[in-house]
């Protein structure tokens, strides 16, 4: 599971962060989690509850938000929003798509005290 990985690597930015700007406490995040980022959301919440454990964000409430995964269709030329990157162009039924969007993970907002 490379989400726990992932929420590791949130963590060391988290205290990172504390040291730099000198709160004590995390309270709430806001990821953005792109629908091509190969994340499960679900599995991310559950990695970050575990290590978060006895650190800054322990009790900390996890808001994660889905930007939709953009796509540019050569075949009619156009960029449209796509639930998968398997899916064809929802204009013309295209398959010669190149991602352009919704392959991020952001930390979008932090909530200190």
């Amino acid at each position: 599971m490379h989400e726990l990985s992932l929420c590791e690597r949130l963590l060391d930015l988290l205290q990172e962060e504390s040291r730099r700007h000198a709160f004590r406490r995390v309270t709430r995040i806001r990821l953005a989690v792109g629908r091509f980022a190969c994340v499960d959301p679900d599995a991310l919440r559950f990695a970050f509850d575990v290590v978060r454990r006895d650190t800054l964000a322990d009790g900390a409430a996890v808001d994660i938000v889905q930007p939709p995964g953009l796509v540019w269709c050569d075949d009619c030329a156009c960029e449209r929003e796509v639930p998968s990157r398997l899916a064809l162009c929802p204009t013309c039924g295209g398959q010669r798509l190149s991602p352009r969007g919704g392959d991020d993970l952001t930390l979008v907002e932090l909530e200190v005290a």
